[in-house]
């Protein structure tokens, strides 16, 4: 099929003429252009049909408004058995993620060897979209923890509309060695789907937040804050793709930023080797620690 797309343009420019049926009846589809629209839809796939009727326009102008109606009555029958399917299925159908096992060096406040392990789930239903995170660092040096950081956070999005959603957060992070035994964030907020397409996504979210912080001499503060995000993804190939997650809270006390920024390669099956890179950014970070924290992983990925 990528092999006749390469080679559209030439065909179509010769198919009326070259085709009794359309010479005999202007109105009929040339066969070629039929037979390859044919052939696209049978592939299922949206971008090869979207580049049929570009060049069937060209190609057959009499016969554009029959091949635009056919493709959009594909779309039509595939979105609605695709939404039939979402309304029957159970819950747990719906639930995709993967799982990370890996290692990592780290500079900043440490600088040492550790592991970490991750677990990603997202549910994708029609208005509804749930994303759940848990993550784990560990690291001993000479049989003292020098690194011990946890994570998990939670949130729901209910889509109002193709591309805007409302979404809360709700997340939980302990890492002593970033001066804080408990930090308790929550928000709420806006957020819109800018880039939406099978090879590349960008989400941005922004609202209002408030987090509660204990740290580790035992003393806490409340804060209001602004919270934003980015959700980048990119599918190069079939077999590599990026991703770039970015979040920040804004507040009057200590502001974070985390980045993770991950290039992930497809082994086999539903094995894949990610290599990431972190940073974790304190503005006012207790007394002898350093402001930014960076983790390189290399991690083992099974998809599910």
């Amino acid at each position: 099929m990528r092999a006749l797309l390469l080679a559209l343009p030439l065909l179509l420019a010769n198919a009326p003429d070259d085709d009794p049926a359309a010479a005999a009846d202007p109105t009929a589809i040339p066969a070629t252009i039929r037979a390859m629209l044919d052939a696209a839809m049978e592939s299922g796939s949206e971008s090869d049909v979207a580049v049929i009727v570009k060049y069937a326009r060209t190609a057959s102008p009499a016969t554009a408004d029959q091949v635009v109606k056919i493709a959009a009555d594909w779309r039509n029958e595939r979105t609605k058995k695709a939404q039939a399917k979402i309304r029957s299925a159970d819950f747990f159908a719906l639930v995709k993620g993967h799982a990370e096992l890996g290692g990592y060096v780290t500079t900043g406040n440490t600088e040492n060897i550790g592991i970490t392990a991750a677990l990603e789930l997202k549910r994708e239903a029609l208005q509804w979209r749930h994303k759940l995170r848990v993550q784990a660092d560990y690291q001993e040096s000479l049989g003292i923890t020098t690194r011990e950081r946890y994570l998990a956070a939670y949130e729901p999005n209910w889509k109002f509309d193709d591309r805007a959603y409302l979404y809360g957060a709700a997340q939980y992070e302990s890492d002593r060695f970033s001066g804080f035994t408990d930090r308790i964030s929550l928000s709420s907020g806006i957020g819109y789907s800018a880039i939406k397409s099978p090879a590349v996504k960008l989400d941005l979210e922004v609202g209002p937040a408030f987090r509660y912080t204990r740290f580790i001499n035992d003393t806490a503060e409340k804060n209001a804050a602004a919270r934003g995000s980015i959700d980048f993804g990119w599918k190069i190939t079939k077999g590599i793709s990026v991703t770039q997650v970015a979040s920040a809270y804004m507040q009057d006390a200590n502001s974070t930023v985390s980045s993770k920024s991950a290039l992930l390669t497809r082994l086999i099956g539903p094995l894949s080797a990610q290599f990431s890179y972190s940073l974790q950014y304190e503005s006012t970070p207790p007394l002898g620690r350093k402001t930014t924290d960076t983790t390189s992983r290399a991690a083992l990925v099974v998809d599910f």
